[in-house]
């Protein structure tokens, strides 16, 4: 076979030529799939979804400012009536709807008192707690703990404000009189508008209480937080030979610390809002305050509560619902602030 028959019958090479051709191209136009029904479907069932969500979220809003207006709309024609200043006097008389004077001073004193005791021991109890459910506690002992304190939360305001005036307040006369005694020259430690300091209803005794009923609020959301400590930060303290407890102080307690900040706070709104338990602790005295710890007295809710005989006018139910309306702002604001808190503890994880 001769040199011009074996280019004669040797394949064409086309590769070249059709680069050449593609170099030249424009480029190609994106394929698309084609839209099949389950496409559509998930498209409708994502709009679905989305509209629901939105929907949530605005009824959330809408109820909020409902309330918000509900007060004040109730709340005005009994301001507007009042002989004294509603901010700052001590005086609660509502007994004749033409005649009230009502203020919200020893209301509020009771109320921010019981509260406080209450954050002051709560607070490192559930911090200890959450370090040891997540630091220190063997699983299989973590597990079940956990469970018994998120249990506090289910027990009923009605006994533990039986606990606490039958109970509790007999076991606290011992350190009620020390404390009266030795600490008497402080005034928040002085004598309160109640014969005996030792007799158990007092903010003292309330503010015990109360801590144990924001325990699992506390301990809960700290647990979370310290839970999520990077694993990272932690291995590398360990690998660095730092003990247990240095790796809290390095680094869990500064990732986490927002996030207690933030369970704390929802656990002092929780407190402010308490009604059944300390309108049972409390209910016993009739002078005014003399801002101490071993006042009794009523707080904004078991005010409210203790006064449901007189919703027969207007007025009268609108001068209680003025003192709803200023817990309705505080524990909003405190909430507010919890929830501003925790956001700022989850920006700091991310980052």
């Amino acid at each position: 076979m001769t040199d011009s028959t074996r280019a004669e019958t040797r394949p064409a090479d086309t590769t070249g030529a059709q680069r050449g051709a593609s170099a030249h191209s424009g480029p190609e136009a994106p394929i698309s799939a084609p839209e099949t029904s389950a496409g559509k479907t998930s498209r409708v069932g994502d709009k679905v979804f989305s509209s629901l969500a939105t929907a949530s979220g605005a009824f959330v809003v809408a109820v909020i400012a409902a309330i918000a207006i509900f007060l004040l709309i109730r709340a005005i024609p009994a301001l507007q009536v009042n002989h004294v200043n509603f901010l700052f006097s001590r005086e609660w008389d509502t007994r004749n709807p033409a005649d009230m004077s009502f203020g919200i001073l020893d209301l509020a004193w009771i109320t921010v008192a019981s509260s406080v005791v209450a954050l002051v021991i709560a607070m490192p109890l559930s911090g200890g707690i959450a370090l040891f459910l997540t630091r220190y506690a063997p699983r299989s002992l973590a597990r079940p703990f956990a469970y018994i304190v998120d249990l506090l939360a289910a027990v009923p305001s009605v006994v533990y404000g039986l606990w606490g005036f039958l109970v509790l307040g007999p076991v606290l006369k011992p350190v009620s009189t020390w404390l009266n005694e030795t600490l008497g020259w402080i005034p928040i430690f002085g004598q309160g508008n109640i014969a005996q300091v030792d007799s158990g209803a007092n903010v003292f005794t309330a503010g015990i209480v109360l801590a144990v009923m924001i325990i699992p609020t506390i301990t809960g959301v700290t647990r979370e937080v310290f839970a999520r400590t990077p694993d990272a930060q932690v291995e590398g303290a360990l690998a660095l030979g730092a003990t247990n407890w240095e790796v809290v102080k390095t680094t869990v307690w500064p990732f986490g610390r927002n996030g207690f900040v933030g369970g704390s706070m929802l656990g002092l709104g929780r407190a402010l809002g308490e009604t059944m338990a300390l309108t049972i602790i409390l209910s016993g005295a009739t002078a005014p305050p003399g801002y101490s710890i071993f006042d009794s007295g009523a707080t904004f809710a078991s005010k409210i509560a203790l006064g449901s005989a007189e919703f027969n006018n207007n007025l009268q139910v609108g001068a209680y619902i003025s003192a709803g309306l200023v817990l309705f702002v505080i524990t909003f604001a405190v909430n507010a602030i919890a929830r501003w808190i925790e956001s700022a503890a989850g920006a700091k994880g991310k980052s």
